[in-house]
């Protein structure tokens, strides 16, 4: 017959045992959500930092406004102002943060979905949001919500959706929110962008786009909003 153990600590040793064990976890969880704020604060930093570049040199010429995640922003460059959005024509602004995607919950630091940036979009002639990657972990419903609020809150602008690219961090999970995403985009008649096949370079990290990924990211991008009218 099996005897029943017991998990309390016996003795001066044992509660000792438990109480290191419990401070050590303590300690441990301290730390990940020290290093989860710094984070997050940083990403804060380079997204004020990067939505202050106008590029561009058409102080007439058409506008766009960017929503997107750490490529808009341009996480890993020395200079945030060489991130992909600088490639397209006319006067453009970007409003980017890391980590953030078309679910509430793709961001690590609350709710950053591109939804809660759309105001940042007034006054431009098009709208681009470019993303994705940082949805690989969210259901499809919680995409599909994201994307239904971001264009409920975005009325009478021109939008256009660049997908994500299979970034080989994430290259299977990427594959499915961009089917996703054009399947949204065909429901709602939003120009979307096909971005998945896009041969790139990365940085060590596989996620992330060095400067000469950037500059090839936005002149494909480019390209494909001139082709269709859209800007230029």
């Amino acid at each position: 017959m099996l005897r029943s153990v017991s998990l309390r600590p016996t003795g001066r040793a044992g509660v000792a045992a438990l109480l290191i064990a419990v401070l050590l976890a303590t300690v441990l969880t301290v730390r990940a959500r020290g290093t989860e704020v710094s984070w997050c604060a940083r990403h804060a930093t380079d997204a004020a930092a990067r939505s202050q570049i106008v590029t561009g040199t058409e102080p007439t010429g058409p506008s766009a406004a960017v929503i997107g995640d750490s490529w808009s922003v341009g996480l890993g460059l020395d200079d945030l102002g060489g991130s992909w959005p600088s490639e397209l024509p006319g006067r453009v602004r970007v409003a980017g943060f890391s980590g953030s995607g078309f679910s509430h919950g793709a961001s690590h630091c609350g709710n950053r979905s591109f939804a809660t940036r759309a105001a940042s979009a007034r006054g431009a002639d098009l709208v681009v949001v470019q993303g994705g990657l940082n949805d690989h972990d969210q259901s499809d419903a919680d995409i599909r919500d994201g994307f239904r609020t971001l264009l409920t809150s975005l009325p009478d602008k021109g939008v256009v959706v660049v997908g994500p690219v299979a970034a080989p961090a994430r290259a299977a999970s990427a594959r499915r929110v961009d089917a996703t995403l054009a399947d949204l985009c065909e429901e709602y008649g939003v120009a979307y962008i096909d971005a998945s096949a896009w041969s790139l370079s990365y940085l060590p990290d596989r996620l992330h786009l060095t400067q000469s990924g950037h500059v090839a990211f936005g002149q494909r991008v480019a390209d494909e909003l001139v082709a269709r009218g859209l800007l230029g």
